[in-house]
């Protein structure tokens, strides 16, 4: 259908890859566990943001620069790194714990939520490769459509983990309300998210394009 094959089995295979935790569902969970359903909402749909310009910059081509070029590569590589551990800094430098009242989160802040999960997913080159490589397996060789047929997939993979997010969100505010974390207890366990966020930043300095 539209230049693709086995739409089943990638949507399948994309909803397995979005639910498997990585950097985008450790953001959208601690933003929703310290300041509520509404950030973590905000959060994803930042993230979401970003994977639509990488499913646009591969659609056209300009993300094989990236598989091409170790220099371009690796400046991305090294902003995205540097940007990851900038997140993880600050969430070391919070001094609130993770119970934050939604009411009280002014509109500013959900503004920088929405745009450091757009930076967070936009600045890892991981990701360009990875649609890059994942995608073209369900468009046919013979489509005259391929562009077209890259966007098609490249839609409901955002979507999925669009979703997939905004169920995080939920779920991670709900819990964290449930559970009402002391604020010592709560704000060890966004330094602790903090320290994480750094080590995947560190990670993805370090790695190479594999």
């Amino acid at each position: 259908m539209f230049g693709t094959h086995d739409l089943a089995l990638f949507v399948l295979s994309g909803l397995l890859l979005n639910i498997a935790p990585g950097v985008d569902f450790l953001y959208v969970l601690s933003r929703a566990a310290a300041r509520g359903t509404v950030a973590g909402v905000w959060a994803a749909l930042g993230i979401g943001l970003g994977c639509f310009v990488h499913v646009s910059f591969a659609a056209l081509g300009l993300s094989a620069i990236l598989a091409s070029s170790a220099v371009a590569f690796t400046v991305v590589k090294w902003i995205g790194a540097a940007y990851l551990i900038y997140v993880g800094i600050s969430m070391l430098r919070q001094r609130r714990g993770l119970i934050v009242a939604p009411a009280d989160v002014p509109a500013a802040t959900h503004s920088r939520i929405f745009w450091q999960g757009f930076l967070t997913n936009v600045l890892n080159p991981k990701v360009a490769l990875f649609f890059l490589a994942f995608v073209p397996q369900f468009i046919d060789v013979a489509s005259p459509t391929k562009v077209q047929a890259f966007l098609l997939l490249g839609a409901i993979f955002n979507t999925t983990g669009t979703a997939w997010n905004l169920l995080v969100a939920w779920a991670a505010a709900y819990l964290s309300r449930r559970l009402q974390l002391a604020s010592r207890v709560g704000l060890w366990v966004s330094r602790s998210l903090g320290a994480l966020f750094i080590a995947l930043g560190i990670r993805l300095g370090l790695s190479g394009r594999a």
